[in-house]
């Protein structure tokens, strides 16, 4: 039992970084801005709270399993069912970012579109790697924990590498909108590897 440990710990690490990407949807400095922008910053940050509290509970469920002496069974069943959940959490995402149009701001819509983009794509590995959770043999314990391992390291990469469109998105009065917002607030106040 004691094996799954360490990797499933791994795995909790690298998660954390996954969450930061959706908490990044919030600015960190407010100023002044055209009422087109302050609603789209509305609408965008009403839509993401929801999705970020979901991607928070998803996180903290393997989280737990992880201090916990868990079977491999319960991790699989625990992981699989969190990917799944961050996977529909970024598609809704993406999904709240298309409805709510182009921000007012230039190049508006280049950036809307490369964060939907990304947004669905970071969608398509959590799927994916919710497959490969569901596939691991867990009769299996060095199997199982060599599956994890790479699952691991696969959500190293998505963590680092996921969140440079959002970023651009979020630049300068986007984020100065966003910041204002009474939902993008809170969902910034979740804990998070990076602060504002």
């Amino acid at each position: 039992m004691e094996g799954t440990n360490p990797v499933n710990k791994k795995l909790a690490a690298a998660l954390s970084g996954g969450a930061v990407l959706v908490l990044a949807l919030s600015g960190c400095s407010s100023d002044d801005n055209s009422d087109k922008l302050n609603s789209w910053a509305k609408e965008v940050c009403d839509a993401v709270q929801p999705q970020a509290k979901k991607i928070e509970a998803a996180n903290a469920a393997i989280q737990k399993e992880t201090s916990d002496n868990s079977t491999p069974e319960e991790v699989q069943k625990t992981d699989a069912q969190a990917f799944q959940d961050m996977s529909d959490a970024y598609k809704a995402i993406g999904a709240a970012v298309t409805k709510a149009g182009a921000p007012d701001v230039d190049n508006g819509e280049t950036k809307q579109k490369n964060a939907v983009k990304e947004l669905n794509s970071i969608s398509a590995s959590y799927a994916s790697l919710q497959k490969q959770v569901a596939d691991l043999d867990t009769k299996d314990q060095g199997k199982f924990a060599d599956g994890l391992k790479d699952i691991a390291t696969e959500l190293d990469k998505l963590s680092t590498s996921g969140s440079d469109a959002l970023k651009t998105l979020e630049e300068g009065d986007v984020g100065k909108a966003m910041a204002q917002q009474e939902s993008c607030k809170s969902a910034s106040a979740a804990p998070s590897a990076t602060t504002g």
